[in-house]
């Protein structure tokens, strides 16, 4: 089953964001959360919020984005041989591999892809959250 589980709003100044957010009614989750980084319940997928410039150096995405913004949809799955496939069957179906997967600096594995249409995907395995049975993110408090 394939699931979005986690969008990335790729924002200029993360606090002045958080903010704005909590602001709407969105609840930070403390524990996952850090300066650089915002992630929030939202009803059944997580929202992030993640620095521009952070983002495009992770997925190795330069002059993909004019400037104006971004968001990087994410599928969290259970292992890293499930991201390889993952990635492996987007790069069959068409998509253009950026990021090809690898262990990542937070300490999980992830790749990054472009979807035909020029969406980016990551797609990752964080071993500090868990997944419901339906592939939700068990995002701590």
């Amino acid at each position: 089953m394939a699931n979005v589980t986690l969008i990335t709003l790729c924002v200029a100044d993360v606090a002045r964001a958080t903010r704005f957010y909590e602001s709407l009614g969105f609840v930070k989750s403390k524990s996952a959360s850090q300066d650089d980084v915002s992630f929030f319940n939202a009803g059944g997928i997580v929202l992030a919020l993640w620095g521009r410039d952070a983002q495009i150096e992770d997925a190795d995405a330069d002059g993909l984005w004019n400037g104006n913004g971004g968001i990087a949809v994410a599928q969290n799955v259970a292992s890293e041989a499930e991201v390889d496939a993952v990635m492996a069957r987007a790069a069959a179906s068409g998509a253009r591999l950026l990021k090809p997967a690898a262990k990542a600096f937070w300490g999980g594995y992830n790749g990054y892809f472009v979807d035909p249409d020029g969406n980016l995907w990551e797609v990752a395995f964080n071993p500090h959250w868990g997944l419901e049975e339906d592939g939700r993110i068990k995002l701590p408090d």
